[in-house]
């Protein structure tokens, strides 16, 4: 058990130290195979708001097409972890009589016992973690290890998308406080007035606030002489 804090432990610390959702995807399947017994191969599926599903990150090529099988045929306990339950099992696919479609095929694969894993469902996306085993009966006796790690790893995706967004955030501010500076400048106004200046831009030409900064910014850094 001391084992396997310390690789939660580290999970974590290696998580939060990346602003990149993607590349904290790709860390907590690497860990799941690394922490968790059994676990041969793991993924991440993600459901998003329209529907639409799709395999983010993955420990080999085979998930992806074992993934894609389960999408295609609408069943298999990654899609059900992303569509109705929070936990999902197979302890031996290829006589699974609830995905009798997808089991043999995954069987043929050579993945023969599948878990998945529900991480978050935030703004109408939802996302699993896919564990597969090349053995039959492999999550039978975790004891609770690969909920555990869900949870540590549900935890820890949510501080690295929490910083995403901060991020941009932060950027976005920055980005439009310079054009603040520059519309003061240009026309000897108010920071409050720079502002509903940009304001008004923005809503005339139909283009976000942002986007709208990044391009007084470029054109003033192009041709400065020149009036907006």
């Amino acid at each position: 058990m001391q084992r396997f804090d310390d690789a939660m432990a580290a999970m974590a610390d290696s998580l939060t130290e990346v602003g990149d959702v993607g590349q904290a995807l790709a860390r907590i399947t690497a860990s799941a195979v690394e922490t968790l017994p059994g676990a041969d191969l793991a993924s991440i599926s993600v459901r998003h708001a329209d529907g639409r599903l799709e395999t983010s990150a993955g420990t080999d090529p085979l998930v992806y097409q074992a993934d894609l099988l389960q999408y295609e045929l609408f069943e298999g306990p990654c899609y059900d972890a992303v569509t109705n339950d929070y936990r999902t099992y197979s302890p031996d696919l290829s006589i699974d009589t609830e995905w009798p479609r997808f089991g043999p095929r995954a069987a043929e694969l050579g993945l023969l016992s599948q878990m998945g894993l529900r991480l978050s469902a935030d703004d109408g996306i939802t996302t699993g973690l896919n564990l597969y085993s090349r053995m039959k009966n492999a999550f039978d006796d975790d004891h609770g290890l690969a909920e555990l790690f869900a949870s540590h790893a549900r935890v820890a995706l949510g501080y690295a998308t929490h910083l995403k967004t901060l991020s941009g955030a932060l950027d976005s501010r920055e980005t439009i406080g310079k054009a603040i500076g520059i519309v003061m400048e240009r026309y000897d106004l108010s920071d409050e007035r720079a502002f509903e200046f940009l304001i008004r831009m923005s809503q005339n030409s139909n283009v976000k606030l942002r986007d709208l900064a990044l391009t007084l910014i470029e054109r003033k850094h192009a041709t400065s002489g020149r009036t907006l």
